[in-house]
């Protein structure tokens, strides 16, 4: 019996986090034309559901179309699915900038497959780590650490800004916790699709504070069209059906790891678009965190390897 192959996963987990790294830059363009982050999330997820739904119900003859999960409380995990992914962790991130500086909201937020790995510890007893894993996530975490902070190590903390970025950092590492068990219970369309339905339907109240769409004119400029379509189609669509296929591949942890590489495109993106400078810290950081990810995946090896019949 042989180790399955997981090159091909991993490839494409990395170029999911790559396509989410480059979000912050379409998005930043995007407000520069007048669109509010909660605007920009509304449509994106707006787009990407429409169309997930019309192609699960194209497909409707040779697959099962299922409108909801199997019982209410596996629909009340849909939503949690939702609020997690979409609403709390969007609103929650880009409210944190308005009151935090980037460097403390990227730093909190990128911290994320740290607290999953705890998170992880905690609730599955089986999920035990060993050294080689928590040396490869710790040093993953430093090397992201150093490409956020660009070589100066001076924070200045802001309660409300770090905690709301804290709060979308536990957000996605609830996510991945609930999606673990969802995966081998669901297609992998049909919980993308549940994800974007709660993520907006959650996410409306929050118009009730706020105003509502920008003017058509600006929605009909031909850059916001097109960084719309990235963001909606791309950046949701693909990246979170991509992305919740390597979980059930990878499993939560391993791909989650991968979070540790999104400030890593962003700055590759923003030097390329924005004209930003990259230094020998974001070399340096790059290099770490990619050894981290390379130590962290050691432990899935050697389990695999455990598994193995003797001959």
């Amino acid at each position: 019996m042989k180790r399955e192959n997981t090159m091909l996963y991993h490839l494409v987990a990395f170029l999911t986090i790559a396509v989410w790294g480059t979000t912050f830059v379409w998005t930043k363009l995007l407000i520069q034309n007048g669109l509010s982050p909660v605007n920009i999330f509304t449509i994106r997820f707006l787009m990407a559901y429409v169309l997930l739904l019309g192609f699960s119900l194209i497909r409707v003859r040779k697959h099962k179309f299922m409108w909801f999960a199997n019982g209410w409380k596996e629909e009340l995990k849909m939503m949690g699915l939702g609020i997690t992914a979409g609403s709390m962790y969007f609103l929650s991130e880009n409210a944190a900038l308005q009151y935090t500086t980037a460097t403390n909201a990227s730093l909190i937020v990128c911290s994320c497959p740290l607290f999953t790995m705890l998170l992880f510890a905690a609730v599955y007893k089986s999920e035990l780590f060993n050294k080689i894993q928590i040396i490869g996530s710790m040093l993953a975490f430093a090397g992201m650490a150093i490409v956020v902070l660009n070589g100066r190590f001076v924070l200045h903390l802001q309660p409300a800004g770090d905690s709301l970025a804290f709060a979308a950092c536990i957000s996605w590492a609830i996510y991945s916790l609930l999606m673990k068990p969802m995966t081998g219970r669901y297609p992998t369309l049909f919980l993308t699709r549940k994800v974007f339905f709660y993520g907006l339907v959650t996410a409306l109240p929050y118009y009730i504070i706020t105003p509502g769409l920008p003017p058509a004119e600006v929605l009909m400029r031909p850059q916001v069209i097109a960084n719309l379509l990235f963001l909606g189609c791309v950046a949701s669509m693909v990246c979170y059906l991509t992305w919740n296929w390597c979980m059930a591949k990878l499993g939560a942890m391993v791909a989650t790891n991968w979070v540790y590489f999104n400030p890593i495109a962003t700055i590759v993106v923003a030097w390329w678009v924005l004209d930003e400078q990259i230094t020998g810290y974001f070399i340096v950081g790059s290099a770490l965190i990619l050894a981290g990810m390379y130590l962290s995946d050691k432990r899935g090896k050697n389990e695999d390897k455990a598994k193995l019949p003797k001959a």
